[in-house]
């Protein structure tokens, strides 16, 4: 009998429901609550799921794609500034999602890091499960052969089962006897596969952070005939890692002598595309002054720094003087192509030296060909008839008030334009060696020589061969954890002969078929045995 209730009637048991009581509706359940260190738990077991790894695998993925829409201050620095020209209204979004610098952004480092975390809390317990596993002898042989994938008989008794085993060895199963068989499982070797590819991609992320931060990269435009020194003043671009320092920065300089550009000459649907670009420079360092080649995808390897030949183009060797004669303005213009032909444009700032400020808008055709509408489009790629028109412009450049500004762009807001366009004055035309007259008065502008220039890429990361023999092992892991089937075979003594069955862990198309192999094989050594000669008996 159950204890009397103390607030109840004293003789109702505890558990009696009459029928007001079944009316009040049963008290909800109280699930006991997490705390604190419950949470931490739950949140762990979270954040180190498998699942959680592949989706933060995929938000990596997806968060480097701005990286490559939208250009980054690293590599396309030029690019940068004509998008915030062109779109003012979008900066705050720009720059509060830091789109300029997507993979030394804080939401692209949080995904990073998360996904570090992720592969650590996946792999440490797989790892001592794996362990675990591989000291574990094979499971015994199951009671129902028959249920089971690839089923077989082959003809044999309890004296073939030694003979069972040597065979499974043979095929490289892991092997153990059990009363009435022998059980056999093989393809750990996929774990293995997977353990590697996921340790590797660990590596992977923290070889790619570590020569980031220690290494360097930059840009320099070189023109032939010109050098430049490994320091950061004559770097046009230098992105150093986090924890680089630039005492660290090598001591050479390099000289490019020539850039050599082939162009397509038979195959007229490609005519005038270049096939092939050489630089042909001088390195002095160290070990003396020597004569290097770099080419597109063969880069230069230098004090530890590649070098890479990222792109080139014309420069017109302009000289300018003013109404005296003196020189005030005398060096290569880098002119950027525009199109396939290298019709290509450029900008000459000059703030001082002048009666006025002056600013010259041009573009260069290395095979000028005159249009009905008296402009001018370039036939050739090459310096086959080389021409340069200008539009000159007066008045404020913009540069007394420090900002920085495009070397590239020219802002004419609140400047006249005294030659082309819709000036009373045609724009200058110039071939090599001719002088043109500057409007007003205001001195002379000479074509003394075209050259060529060459954009040198030059990157540092310690990490290199680490993060190629990483990739390496990754694939060869995936690949490895992709194509080992994981599979157990059992060879059972019956009445009936030798059954034989197998389990797939996970999909394997072909369990079926290495089954029916191994039961192949022992039909072949009872075969074998049955044709043996019987073995001489002992008289004595």
């Amino acid at each position: 009998m159950s204890r009397p209730s103390s607030n109840a009637d004293p003789l109702r048991p505890d558990d009696f429901v009459d029928a007001e009581s079944a009316k009040r509706p049963a008290p909800a359940p109280k699930n006991p609550e997490l705390g604190f260190m419950g949470w931490v738990r739950f949140v762990w077991r979270q954040l180190t799921s498998m699942r959680t790894a592949i989706v933060l695998l995929i938000m990596l993925a997806m968060a480097a794609i701005p990286g490559s829409l939208v250009p980054q201050e690293s590599s396309d620095p030029n690019g940068v500034i004509q998008v915030r020209e062109e779109n003012p209204g979008l900066l705050w979004f720009y720059d509060a999602f830091q789109l300029h610098h997507v993979f030394e952004s804080y939401w692209f480092s949080a995904i990073y890091l998360l996904l570090f975390i992720s592969l650590i809390g996946c792999i440490l317990p797989r790892t001592k499960h794996h362990l675990k596993a591989l000291r574990t002898p094979p499971p015994k042989i199951p009671a129902r052969l028959s249920r089971l994938k690839g089923y077989t008989v082959v003809p044999g008794d309890a004296d073939d089962v030694d003979r069972a085993q040597k065979t499974l060895k043979k095929l490289g199963y892991r092997t153990r006897l059990y009363e009435g068989g022998v059980s056999a499982e093989r393809g750990y070797l996929r774990e293995t596969g997977n353990l590697v590819f996921h340790v590797a991609m660990l590596v992977l992320l923290v070889a790619v952070a570590v020569g980031g931060s220690l290494g360097y990269k930059g840009q320099r435009l070189v023109f032939e005939g010109y050098s430049y020194a490994n320091t950061l003043s004559s770097w046009d671009l230098f992105q150093p890692g986090r924890f680089f320092s630039a005492d660290s920065l090598p001591d050479f300089s390099l000289t490019l002598n020539e850039l050599d550009v082939v162009y397509e000459m038979e195959n007229k649907e490609a005519f005038g595309q270049p096939t092939d670009f050489t630089g042909y420079v001088t390195v002095t360092d160290e070990d003396g002054s020597h004569d290097e080649i770099i080419k597109v995808n063969q880069p230069l390897n230098v004090q530890g720094a590649d070098l890479f030949l990222l792109s080139n183009g014309y420069a017109p060797v302009v000289t300018v003087r003013d109404d005296a004669g003196e020189v005030v303005f005398q060096e290569p213009v880098p002119f950027l192509s525009q199109d396939e032909m290298n019709t290509s444009l450029g900008v000459i700032k000059l703030p001082d030296g002048l009666d006025e400020q002056v600013g010259m808008r041009g573009f260069f055709y290395p095979s000028a060909v005159p249009l009905d509408t008296g402009a001018y489009a370039s036939g050739y790629p090459d310096l086959w008839n080389p021409l340069m028109t200008m539009q000159v412009y007066t008045g404020d450049l913009g540069l007394d008030d420090g900002a920085p500004s495009n070397v590239y762009v020219l802002d004419t807001d609140g400047m006249t334009q005294v030659a082309g366009g819709d000036s009373d004055t045609a724009s200058l035309e110039l071939a090599i060696g001719e002088t043109a007259e500057l409007p007003d008065g205001l001195g002379t502008i000479s074509l003394d020589e075209v050259v060529r220039y060459a954009v040198i890429d030059i990157q540092s990361d310690p990490m290199n061969k680490t993060v190629l023999v990483t990739a390496i092992v990754l694939i060869t892991g995936l690949i490895t954890a992709l194509l080992v089937p994981r599979r157990r075979v059992w060879v059972k003594v019956t009445p009936k002969g030798l059954e034989v069955a197998g389990l797939a862990r996970g999909e394997d198309p072909t369990l079926e078929k290495a089954v029916e192999d191994v039961a192949d094989r022992l039909r072949e050594g009872s075969a074998d045995q049955a044709d043996a000669p019987d073995s001489p008996k002992d008289d004595s």
